[in-house]
């Protein structure tokens, strides 16, 4: 028997499906992309993805440590990934499909009012499309259990010369976008209510995990998760993408089998955590987001859209696009 690499084509297309609600215009607010370690995920790689039967006019990239300078303050090294990014924003329109309208780059929040440097050094690499910074919050508990542990310092959402560089944010027009983990969201709502001025994304539905010390308690994890996400959509300044839930850490297991999930699947294990976002926040603050290439480790692209669009297909037309395509174009202005 043939070996299949999880997250492979040859994976992914065991696996194939009729476009559920063909014509729906979608803006991807959540991708990624990267040439590291022999793992490849650029413009080609994209494109086969949005391209693969969904009607994606736009997306958003994401930062994620990529192709940073070498040379330089350290703080500005991070201007590298943007500069990176625009040279395939540039291979993209070399063909139809997708189109990359907007940038989230890194930056470190702690320098307090000294991160307008890195704002307009981002600003002017991007070619007018940067729009935010994501300087993710997630620190692991147990990071030997997560395939993707975060390695933010502990406090970072009290630290004051943290809050001043989210006010800074807030008053040059940037949004910030965050992923954390569940245990997390508390901390979180504090932190946003004391930047009232800055647009928050909570990105990831606040990552419930599902592995390791938390692959026995997934009712306990939702039940908590469900009061953290009730309060936190009582502050008006932040919105959430609802997605980003196939990562291997959030223990669903299709990243452990021979044949990826199917939208049915996918369906029937999450629905409850997208409904109960988008009854909390409203369908004009929710987004939905592929977080690819890391959920590609579960399931395909068109597969996975086929199934977002299967738990909301009971909502008004109108409630559907702010959903795929309103809430994002006007939060990142694309």
């Amino acid at each position: 028997m043939v070996e299949i690499n999880i997250g492979s084509e040859e994976w992914l297309a065991q696996v194939k499906e009729d476009i559920v609600d063909l014509e729906r215009p979608i803006i991807d607010p959540h991708h990624h992309l990267w040439h590291n370690r022999g793992s490849v995920y650029l413009v080609k790689e994209l494109k086969a993805d949005t391209g693969s039967g969904h009607n994606v006019k736009k997306t958003v990239f994401m930062e994620c440590g990529w192709s940073y300078k070498q040379e330089g303050p350290k703080h500005l090294k991070v201007v590298g990934e943007t500069e990176a990014v625009v040279e395939q924003v540039k291979e993209s329109k070399k063909t139809s499909g997708a189109v990359i309208s907007g940038i989230v780059s890194r930056a470190d929040l702690t320098l307090g009012e000294e991160v307008i440097e890195v704002l307009e050094a981002h600003q002017e690499a991007s070619q007018g499309l940067f729009r935010g910074i994501r300087h993710a919050g997630a620190r692991a508990e147990h990071p030997e259990a997560l395939s993707i542990p975060g390695q933010a310092p502990e406090g970072l959402f009290e630290d004051p010369a943290f809050l001043t560089g989210m006010k800074v944010l807030g008053k040059n027009g940037f949004t910030y976008d965050t992923w954390h983990y569940y245990y997390q969201n508390r901390d979180f709502a504090e932190m946003a209510k004391k930047v009232p001025g800055t647009q928050i994304v909570l990105d990831h539905f606040g990552t419930p995990l599902g592995v390791g010390p938390y692959a026995d308690k997934r009712e306990e994890i939702f039940t908590q998760w469900q009061e953290d996400i009730n309060e936190i959509s009582k502050l008006e300044n932040v919105v959430i993408k609802i997605g980003g839930m196939a990562m291997p850490d959030n223990g669903f297991g299709w990243d452990t089998r021979v044949t990826p999930a199917t939208s049915d699947e996918f369906v029937e294990a999450q629905r409850r955590y997208y409904l109960h976002a988008i009854d909390c926040f409203g369908p004009e603050r929710c987004m939905m987001e592929s977080n690819f290439p890391v959920d590609r480790r579960s399931l395909s692209y068109h597969v996975l859209y086929n199934g977002l669009k299967k738990i909301v297909f009971d909502f008004s037309d109108n409630e559907k696009h702010q959903m795929f395509y309103g809430t994002a174009e006007r939060i990142y202005n694309v």
